[in-house]
């Protein structure tokens, strides 16, 4: 059974760059692909980026596309999410999930100042 434990979010100004961590736990995150989603108050939960199992191919949502980065180091079993040119609109709960399966993490804040 996975778990899964984000970290890293927290407070920054608009321009700014934030690295969340996913880290994984009892299963090798490298079995699974991997997607990070976000939620904003009072918004739907939004998929933001995702990385395949077998060949790392990443996706990302248009909205972010050009400024985020999804990677992962198998040694260390955890998924990241480099976040660059940061915007207020970026702002949000930020979840890890694996991609075929319903398992999330708890989430990490991301707050954006303009």
């Amino acid at each position: 059974q996975v778990q899964l434990a984000e970290s890293g979010g927290g407070l920054v100004q608009a321009g700014g760059s934030l690295r969340l961590s996913c880290a994984g736990s009892g299963r090798a995150l490298s079995e699974y692909g991997m997607d990070w989603f976000r939620q904003a108050p009072g918004k739907e939960r939004e998929f933001v980026a995702r990385i395949g199992r077998y060949d790392g191919g990443t996706v990302y949502a248009a909205s972010v596309k050009g400024r985020f980065t999804i990677s992962r180091d198998n040694a260390k079993n955890t998924v990241y999410l480099q976040m660059n040119s940061l915007k207020p609109d970026d702002s949000a709960i930020y979840y890890c999930k694996l991609t075929v399966y319903d398992v999330w993490g708890q989430g990490t804040q991301v707050t954006v100042s303009s």
